[in-house]
C-alpha cells in the first residue's frame, strides 16, 4: 500500500511495514501517535480509501434473484407446456400460463428480495467496532470507518479491526490462527526489525485484521484497510462459499424431492387413464403438468429462508442479534440456559454498599480521613481503568465506576490523584489469578495496588494497615467478614498494597502480588433486573430449567438466584474449585440437579455446557470474555453480551444489544413461534397438494371426466398456495407457547400429528370435490366444473384460516389477530368470484356465473374442511 503522505517519489509496500520505526510509520502516514487524526483527515481518507470491509461474497443482485425465478425446474415446466398449447392451437392456454409464470416470478422475487434486504440489515448490525485515538480523545467507532493513519487503542477482547503496525504495548499479545494457523497468542513488541521478508508470524511489531489480542493492551497505527489488508488479500484467493443450509431447509429439501418422484409417478399414470380413455392427449399432458406443478411444494426451503431470515430480523428490532441463521430454526429446542448474573439477571449498576476497614463494617467513606482509609481510596481510584467523559459522566466497567465514584465521593478523585502517583505498569485481571495489580511512581517509589477476590486477594497478604500502622491480620476474621457480606447480596472485593523499591524489570505476579499489606474490604450491590424473575418463572413454566453462571462468591450468588425464583433455600451451590475436584463422571450424575454456579472460572463454562449436552439437554450458554469463546462456540446456542468482548461475539450465534435475560427469553418465545409456523405452513401446503392430486387421480377410475381444467390448477396453485399461505408466516405466538415443554431437537417436523393431518385432511378435502363433481355432472348441472373449481379453491381458504392453530378455535383466536393472513383471504376470495362473474376472465378460464344458490351451496361444501378441523382442534384441547 502507498503511504497517504509520501515524500516525493517514495513508495513503500505493505509488507515492509514492520521494518521502520514507530516514528517513520506516523510521519509517513501523518499522524501523531498521541493525537490521532483530526476528524475531517478521517472523512478525507474515507473518501480516498473507502470502507473498511472484506468484499461480500455471494450478494445477490436484483437481477440475478428475477432471472432465477425462471430458472426453477417448475417454471421451466410450465413454459414447455406453453408451448405444447401454441401447437395445440390454444391462445388463451398460452395467456393464462405465461400470466401465472410472471405471476409466480413477481411474487418469488419480491420475497426473495425482501429475505436478502433483512440479510443485509443483520450483516449491517453485526458490524464489529473499534476503538481509537482521534483529536486527543478515545472513540468508539464502526470498524468500517477505520482509515490508514487512524490509532486503534488494543485490549483483551478485541477483534483487531485493520492491518496495524504496533506503537504501544503492555504485555500485548495476540492470537493470529486466523492468518498463520498458530494458536499460541504472539507477543508484540513496539521495536522495528531488520529482515524485509519475514513471515506473517514473526512480525511481532504488526496486528493483523481479523485477529484476536487475548491479553494486555496496546496501540497501533493503521496501514491498511479493507481488502489492501492480509485478510483482504486471502478473501480474494477465495472462490463464493456455497450459501450453508439450515438443518431445516436440508430436510424440507430431501421431502420435496421424494414428494416430487411421488408426484411425477402419479402425474403420469393419470396421463395414461386419460390418454387411454379417449381424453385429448394434448389436455391430458396440460392437466399432467399442471398438477404437477401444484403438488410439488417447490417453494418450501424457500420459504424456510424467508421466515427465518424475518424472523432474525424482528428479534434484532428486540435486541437479539443472530449471527447465525440457524440459531432461529434451533431457540425452540433449548432446554438449559445458562446465564451469566452481573448485567443480564441483574441491572448492571454497581454501587458501593459497604466497607469492612480496621476490623469494622462501615457503610460510606470518610472524607479526608486517615488511614487505612485514604490508601484504601487511593486504590479504588488507581488501581481502576474508569475514566470521565468530556460531559463528567464516568465509563468503564460497572464494577470499576462503582470503585470510581465511591472514591470520588470521598474526596480521592482519580485524575488528581493520579497527578502525584501515575501508573508505570500493571497486571492485568485475569480469572486464574482473580485479582488486577497496577503499579505507581511516588517520590519514595514504587505503590502496587491490588483488588481482587477476597480469599485470593488475602492468602498473599502478610499483615493489615490499622489506624496505628500496621498490625496482625486474622484471615479468618477478615473472610468471615467477607462471607457475611456476601450473604446479603453484596459483591465483595479486597483491596491491598505493596510498596516497592523500584519497578520490577519482570512484572510477574508472583514477584509483586505476594507480601501484600491487607487495606480492606469493598461491598458493591447490583441489584435483580424487576423484570427478570417474572422471565425466569416463564421458562420455567416453558420447561427450561435456567442456570446460574457467576464469578461472585457463593454466597453473593445464592442470594441473587434465591431473590430470581432461580434456587430456592437450601439448593446446592456449586464452586468452582469444588467442580475442578470432581470427575467428569461424577459430575455428570450431578449436573441436572444444579441450578447456581459460584467462582467459575470462564473455561470451566465447557464443562457445564458438556455435560448438559451430553446429558440429551439442548444448551443456550451466554458470556462475554474472550474465554467464554469456546464454551459459546460448543453450546448448541451461544448468546454473546452486547457490553462483551468482539472474540464472544464471533464465537457466539446471537447477541443481546441490551445484555438483558429477558432478552433470551423473547428470543426462545420468537424461535418457537417461527418453528410453529413453518408447520403451519407444511401442513397447509401438503394437505392442499393432497387435495388437488386426489381428485384427479380418482375421478377417471370413478368413470368421471377430469374434473379440473389446467388453467384450473394453475390458477390454484397461484392464489391459494401463494399469498395465504405465506402469509401464516405473520402469525403471532399461541397463549401456551411458552407453556409447553422444549421441542426435542431431532424431532421430525412431522410430529405432533402433523402428517396425519395431511392424509385425513387431504383426503376429506379431495372427497368433498370429487362429490360434488359426482353429484353435480350425473344431475346434468351445466355449471359443474366452474362449481368443482369455486369448491376447491374456497375449502383450501377454510383450511388455511383453520390450521392457524394447532388447538385453539379460530373463533377464540379472531379474525384480525393476523391481518396479513385475513387480506390474503380476502383478496383470494375476490380474485376467485372475478373468474366466475367478469366476462373477460370466463373467457381465460372457461368458467360460467353460479347462480347464488350454486354459490351458496360451494360455499357451504367448502366449509366441511373448516369444521372438520375445528372439531380435530376441540378433540386436541380435551386430550
Amino acid at each position: 500500500m502507498k503511504p497517504l503522505l509520501p515524500a516525493p517519489n517514495q513508495t513503500i509496500a505493505n509488507e515492509t511495514w514492520h521494518v521502520l520505526s514507530g516514528e517513520k510509520v506516523a510521519a509517513l502516514l501523518g499522524v501523531r501517535p498521541a493525537h490521532g487524526l483530526e476528524p475531517g483527515e478521517v472523512e478525507r481518507r474515507l473518501a480516498v480509501y473507502g470502507r473498511n470491509a472484506i468484499a461480500a461474497a455471494h450478494r445477490r443482485r436484483p437481477l440475478m434473484i428475477l432471472a432465477s425465478q425462471f430458472a426453477d425446474f417448475m417454471i421451466l415446466v410450465l413454459l414447455v407446456a406453453a408451448v405444447v398449447a401454441g401447437f395445440l392451437g390454444e391462445p388463451q392456454d398460452i395467456v393464462a400460463i405465461l400470466a401465472i409464470v410472471v405471476l409466480n416470478a413477481t411474487l418469488g422475487f419480491v420475497q426473495e428480495y425482501r429475505a436478502e434486504g433483512a440479510m443485509e440489515a443483520l450483516r449491517a448490525m453485526a458490524v464489529a467496532h473499534a476503538h481509537v485515538r482521534r483529536a486527543g480523545k478515545a472513540r468508539t467507532v464502526s470498524a468500517l470507518e477505520v482509515v490508514p493513519g487512524d490509532v486503534v487503542l488494543l485490549e483483551a477482547g478485541n477483534v483487531i479491526p485493520a492491518d496495524l503496525r504496533v506503537v504501544e504495548a503492555a504485555q500485548l499479545r495476540v492470537e493470529e490462527a486466523a492468518l498463520t494457523g498458530e494458536s499460541q497468542p504472539i507477543e508484540k513488541t513496539t521495536t522495528s526489525l531488520a529482515e524485509p521478508g519475514l513471515p506473517l508470524g514473526d512480525r511481532r511489531n504488526m496486528a493483523y485484521k481479523g485477529t484476536l489480542v487475548t491479553h494486555g493492551r496496546g496501540a497501533g497505527i493503521v496501514t491498511a484497510t479493507g481488502m489492501e489488508t492480509e485478510l483482504g488479500r486471502i478473501a480474494t484467493l477465495l472462490r463464493d462459499a456455497d450459501e450453508v443450509k439450515t438443518p431445516l431447509q436440508k430436510r424440507l429439501t430431501r421431502l420435496g424431492q421424494q414428494l416430487s418422484i411421488a408426484v411425477i409417478v402419479l402425474c403420469a399414470v393419470i396421463f395414461g387413464v386419460g390418454v387411454l380413455r379417449g381424453e385429448e392427449p394434448g389436455l391430458m399432458f396440460l392437466t399432467a403438468v399442471s398438477l404437477a406443478v401444484a403438488g410439488i411444494p417447490e417453494a418450501l426451503p424457500a420459504v424456510v429462508t424467508i421466515s427465518l431470515a424475518l424472523g432474525a430480523r424482528k428479534m434484532a428490532k428486540r435486541n437479539a442479534l443472530v449471527r447465525r441463521l440457524p440459531a432461529v430454526e434451533t431457540l425452540g429446542s433449548v432446554t438449559y440456559i445458562c446465564s451469566d448474573k452481573t448485567g443480564t439477571l441483574t441491572q448492571n449498576r454497581m454501587r458501593v454498599d459497604a466497607f469492612y476497614v480496621d476490623g469494622r463494617l462501615a457503610r460510606a467513606a470518610p472524607r479526608d480521613g486517615d488511614e487505612p482509609w485514604r490508601l484504601l481510596l487511593d486504590g479504588l481510584a488507581l488501581s481502576n481503568d474508569a475514566t470521565r467523559r468530556a460531559d463528567g459522566e464516568p465509563e468503564g466497567d460497572p464494577t470499576e465506576v462503582a470503585l470510581f465514584l465511591a472514591a470520588a465521593a470521598a474526596g480521592r478523585e482519580k485524575a488528581s490523584v493520579e497527578t502525584g502517583m501515575p501508573r508505570v505498569g500493571e497486571l492485568p485481571f485475569s480469572p486464574e489469578r482473580a485479582r488486577m495489580t497496577t503499579l505507581h511512581r511516588r517520590v519514595d517509589g514504587i505503590v502496587a495496588f491490588t483488588k481482587g477476590a477476597p480469599e485470593r486477594v488475602v492468602e498473599d497478604c502478610t499483615d493489615r494497615m490499622a489506624a496505628t500502622g500496621n498490625a496482625f491480620l486474622d484471615r479468618r476474621a477478615v473472610l468471615a467478614a467477607a462471607e457475611e457480606m456476601a450473604e446479603s447480596g453484596l459483591r465483595v472485593l479486597a483491596i491491598a498494597y505493596r510498596r516497592l523499591a523500584e519497578l520490577p524489570a519482570d512484572l510477574a505476579p508472583d514477584a509483586i502480588e505476594t507480601g501484600q499489606t491487607f487495606l480492606g474490604l469493598v461491598g458493591l450491590i447490583d441489584p435483580p433486573r424487576p423484570e427478570a424473575r417474572e422471565s425466569v418463572a416463564l421458562c420455567q413454566s416453558a420447561g427450561i430449567h435456567v442456570v446460574m453462571i457467576t464469578g461472585d462468591h457463593p454466597a453473593t450468588a445464592g442470594a441473587i438466584a434465591r431473590a430470581l425464583g432461580i434456587a430456592q433455600a437450601g439448593d446446592a451451590i456449586m464452586t468452582g474449585q469444588e467442580l475442578a475436584r470432581l470427575s467428569f463422571e461424577e459430575f455428570e450424575r450431578r449436573v441436572e440437579g444444579l441450578r447456581v454456579y459460584a467462582r467459575v472460572a470462564p473455561e470451566q463454562k465447557i464443562r457445564i455446557v458438556k455435560a448438559l449436552q451430553d446429558r440429551g439437554e439442548f444448551v443456550a450458554m451466554t458470556g462475554d470474555g474472550v474465554n467464554d469463546a469456546p464454551a459459546l462456540r460448543r453450546a448448541d446456542i451461544g448468546v454473546a453480551m452486547g457490553r462483551g468482548t468482539d472474540v464472544a461475539r464471533e464465537a457466539a450465534h446471537m447477541v443481546l444489544l441490551d445484555d438483558n435475560f429477558t432478552t433470551i427469553v423473547g428470543a426462545v418465545r420468537e424461535g418457537r413461534r417461527i418453528y410453529d409456523n413453518l408447520r403451519k405452513f407444511v401442513k397447509y401446503t401438503l394437505t392442499t397438494g393432497v387435495g388437488e392430486i386426489l381428485p384427479l387421480f380418482l375421478a377417471p377410475f370413478l368413470g368421471l371426466p377430469i374434473p379440473l381444467l389446467p388453467i384450473h390448477i394453475l390458477w390454484i396453485n397461484l392464489v391459494t398456495d401463494g399469498l395465504p399461505g405465506l402469509a401464516l408466516a405473520a402469525e403471532p405466538a399461541e397463549s401456551d407457547v411458552m407453556r409447553r415443554p422444549p421441542r426435542p431437537p431431532r424431532e421430525s417436523l412431522f410430529a405432533g400429528g402433523l402428517w396425519q393431518h395431511v392424509v385425513w385432511v387431504g383426503l376429506l378435502m379431495g372427497s368433498v370435490t370429487l362429490g360434488t363433481q359426482a353429484r353435480a355432472y350425473r344431475t346434468g348441472l351445466a355449471h359443474w366444473q366452474s362449481m368443482i373449481f369455486t369448491v376447491m379453491a374456497l375449502s383450501q381458504m377454510a383450511h388455511v384460516l383453520a390450521v392457524r392453530s394447532e388447538r385453539e378455535s379460530l373463533f377464540r383466536q379472531g379474525l384480525w389477530s393476523n391481518r396479513p393472513l385475513l387480506g390474503a383471504v380476502v383478496l383470494t376470495l375476490a380474485l376467485q368470484m372475478a373468474t366466475l362473474y367478469l366476462p373477460a376472465l370466463n373467457t381465460v378460464f372457461q368458467t360460467q356465473p353460479l347462480t347464488l344458490a350454486e354459490l351458496l351451496l360451494s360455499l357451504g361444501l367448502s366449509s366441511v374442511v373448516f369444521v372438520a378441523v375445528e372439531i380435530e382442534k376441540a378433540v386436541r384441547r380435551r386430550a
